[in-house]
């Protein structure tokens, strides 16, 4: 019992935490604070992240720092990878939760719109792996959570741009955790469906009606807490999840399964 409870803590453990500014991924930095991390925040709004690592700051004893910058650049992951070695010496937990793509009926978009979607859900957790990686191998050991969607496999109505950069997320989850699994590095999705969040509230403002579809494929009848999002990505970061990689697990209310 004793090692079993020691496997389910992050004592000592060092997590980035992509898209940890507001929403899911505060809701994330937080749970893993709690469990014992030390937490790097990470936003590409400099006034909104320095709140949320004051936030963080006045709720826990543990440690935490924050970096802004657009992680879809390659030279910012740089930096952000840099600046958490600098600071703690290594990086054990990885949450590539920076998203928020444009939702809109697929003819609607514009190249502009798309090439955002793309690179906020996809090129920021492909660049955040390439640079963490190297680290957690040299370390033997590593866990890598991707926050996906759900709507990849009901193709939720306006998702076509989402979900083909989520769905690329969902692709490199098998990919790398097949490839990395003898150095002990776990690789998993975490898919929730619509969750409620500002995110939510901002297609409510455009279509009311949607979203209320969104929730009625939901048997649970409402969207998901981000709190459950987080409780199910704090799992897999566990050592208690090492048997647990390249999967893509749905947080889903019901609304697809098995």
């Amino acid at each position: 019992m004793e090692d079993r409870l020691l496997s389910e803590t992050l004592t000592e453990k060092v997590a980035i935490v992509t898209g940890s500014a507001r929403g899911i991924g505060y809701e994330i930095a937080k749970k893993l604070l709690h469990s014992g991390a030390k937490v790097v925040i990470a936003g590409t709004d400099e006034e909104r992240t320095k709140s949320a690592y004051k936030q963080l700051k006045a709720l826990t004893e543990q440690e935490v720092i924050y970096f802004t910058g657009d992680l879809s650049n390659e030279r910012n992951v740089d930096d952000l990878v840099q600046y958490t070695l600098n600071t703690w010496g290594k990086v054990d937990i990885l949450i590539n939760n920076a998203g928020g793509g444009v939702i809109l009926p697929f003819l609607e978009q514009t190249p502009e719109t798309l090439r955002t979607t793309i690179d906020r859900n996809l090129w920021t957790a492909v660049w955040c792996c390439y640079k963490v990686l190297p680290y957690m191998v040299e370390n033997n050991y590593g866990r890598i959570v991707n926050v996906g969607a759900d709507s990849v496999r009901n193709g939720l109505w306006d998702h076509a741009a989402y979900n083909a950069a989520k769905g690329g997320m969902h692709a490199m989850t098998t990919g790398l955790a097949r490839e990395f699994a003898k150095y002990d590095i776990t690789v998993n999705t975490i898919a929730p469906p619509a969750v409620d969040c500002e995110a939510l509230d901002r297609i409510r403002e455009r279509d009311d009606a949607l979203v209320d579809k969104y929730i009625d494929i939901i048997p649970k009848g409402r969207a998901a807490r981000m709190e459950e999002v987080a409780d199910a990505v704090w799992y897999v970061s566990t050592e208690g999840a090492s048997f647990i990689t390249g999967q893509v697990i749905s947080v889903n209310g019901g609304s697809n399964m098995l």
